[in-house]
């Protein structure tokens, strides 16, 4: 061979030379012609996780990305499999789920003929729910385009980028890429803090409300340092998507409601309100929010630019939380405060037939290991299961930011494979689970010790609940009877059985929490009341 001849590095050998730099080694998929080049003789040091429906795909990776805290690749098919993942990308924006989203396009010299599988303005598809969006000019560019897709991904805050690829580029000449170093964290600017500091020292009733971005930082233990340092009760904001502060901390106040009136009833005693983490505020009911005309200072610590600019009212402090908050604990003085009187927890519930919500929820509670992971989707629920199963671990919970159904099946199959011999318990609704059932086959292929939770209350609990805050009677399309769960689990090949007394129900729950893989459980409740979603709990 003549000394000046180089090998030839293609557009795929360079993007998986490159994926496996970044540490994305995992891909998410559903395959279609247009990505066969890219699958074409995959490496072993590569692990493809296939969903069914790309929808499942989405929620997967999100569920992986935030649970390891690290980008996680997919790989959808085209126009259509984009299409049937924009619920779960949206869903993943507002969770700030870092992702780096390819699909495969048409081969380039068919684009101008409107060819089968073309997808018109690839990059314009997925927004505004993306970060960044392209289809590179030329096939060479493909690998730079992914590396700068992960670097923008990986941008605080966190979310989904996409790239679309001409089939054909695969295979086509291009220079290997080099990632590039990143230090993406920045520290609050100081003399912020120092504002901060003057406010907090001077408030005699200041109130902590904290959000998803601590745990997605893994700012936990700082977050109940500056907490105990300034001696404040800590209420969970609207909807949060993780845990924000540990359920059985004796500052721990509840979880605010995403309704404008509660949210005011419940911190407009307070002379300060410090959000950390956390949009001010997410709301889903109409109402007045007297706080914001209070006068009471509110002071925002975030990530989030865009959270922090469509706040109402207060001040913003924008920066790295990990980095952020000892930087301000570090500033205090030690508390003098007397601290707040511990929250009272409820009784347990009472057996009944058929169960209640708030037992089935008890009983699951007691029957998690210490360090199981809780995955939930069964919003109409959520108010009991605040009551009944107290969060204390980070990363030991994870939900959705958005209202889209049909993400915390798909993301406990993700959370469970980002945490090898971990249980997960997806705790779901019926109605939510007939969105992405399709992501049970592939944990059952996974041999994933996953535990599915389905509430079945035979219809959509959360529009019953929300029919009756806007006093609304006879909406149809909410109940949804004759719907066998366990049939269906068993024709993925999962395991499952049904429980409808407290004594199948502990056995049902005992055995899912030590099956080697996926179990499903059905629990047949009581279809009585359940408490509101818009009251303070």
């Amino acid at each position: 061979m003549d000394a000046t001849t180089t090998t030839r590095t293609t557009v795929r050998e360079a993007t998986l030379d490159l994926l496996r730099e970044l540490g994305m080694t995992t891909v998410f998929g559903n395959p279609g012609s247009t990505e066969l080049p890219f699958l074409d003789r995959w490496p072993s040091d590569f692990h493809y996780v296939l969903g069914l429906q790309e929808a499942s795909v989405l929620g997967m990776a999100d569920g992986y990305a935030r649970a390891t805290r690290r980008c996680a690749f997919v790989n959808l098919h085209s126009a259509a499999g984009v299409g049937h993942a924009l619920g779960n990308l949206f869903t993943a924006y507002r969770n700030a789920a870092p992702l780096v989203v390819t699909a495969g396009q048409q081969t380039r010299s068919l684009l101008p003929n409107l060819p089968f599988l073309g997808a018109s303005d690839a990059a314009q598809f997925p927004k505004p729910y993306v970060k960044f969006s392209i289809e590179p000019a030329r096939a060479e560019d493909v690998p730079a385009a992914i590396a700068q897709a992960h670097r923008i991904a990986m941008q605080r805050p966190y979310g989904p980028t996409f790239v679309s690829i001409p089939s054909d580029d695969w295979s086509a000449p291009c220079q290997p890429v080099v990632p590039r170093a990143w230090f993406p964290d920045a520290s609050p600017d100081p003399a912020a803090l120092s504002e901060a500091v003057r406010a907090i020292t001077a408030a005699r009733r200041p109130v902590l409300v904290v959000g998803p971005e601590v745990d997605a930082e893994g700012a936990g233990p700082a977050l109940v340092a500056l907490a105990e340092r300034i001696g404040a009760p800590v209420l969970t904001s609207p909807f949060s998507s993780r845990l924000s502060f540990p359920e059985d901390h004796p500052l721990f106040a509840g979880h605010l409601p995403a309704s404008p009136q509660s949210v005011s009833d419940a911190l407009i005693a307070h002379d300060l309100v410090l959000v950390i983490g956390a949009p001010v505020f997410t709301f889903h009911v109409p109402g007045d929010c007297a706080l914001f005309r209070s006068g009471i200072p509110i002071i925002q610590m975030t990530t989030d630019a865009e959270a922090a600019s469509s706040a109402p009212a207060g001040t913003a402090i924008l920066g790295s939380l990990h980095l952020g908050l000892p930087a301000l604990a570090a500033l205090l003085p030690p508390a003098s405060r007397a601290l707040p009187a511990p929250r009272p927890r409820p009784s347990p519930p009472a057996a009944s037939t058929p169960v209640t919500a708030p037992y089935a929820l008890h009983r699951l509670h007691a029957a998690m290991p210490q360090d199981a992971i809780l995955v939930e989707e069964a919003p109409s629920h959520r108010p009991a299961m605040h009551a009944q199963m107290p969060i204390r671990e980070w990363g030991g919970f994870f939900t959705m930011a958005s209202g889209g159904l049909g993400y915390a099946l798909p993301a406990a199959v993700g959370v469970a494979l980002a945490n090898p011999g971990r249980r997960v318990a997806c705790l779901i609704g019926d109605g939510s689970f007939m969105y992405s059932p399709q992501a049970l086959w592939t944990a059952v292929q996974e041999k994933l010790p996953l535990a599915v939770i389905v509430m079945n209350n035979s219809g959509y609990g959360a529009m019953r609940s929300f029919s009756r805050v806007l006093q609304v009677r006879d909406a149809p399309g909410i109940e949804l009877p004759g719907i066998d769960f366990v049939s269906i689990a068993r024709g993925m090949g999962c395991a499952a059985r049904t429980a409808a007394t407290p004594a199948e129900l502990d056995a049902a729950l005992t055995e899912a929490m030590a099956a080697k893989g996926p179990m499903l459980v059905e629990v047949s409740l009581d279809n009585g009341a359940v408490a509101s979603l818009y009251d303070k709990h």
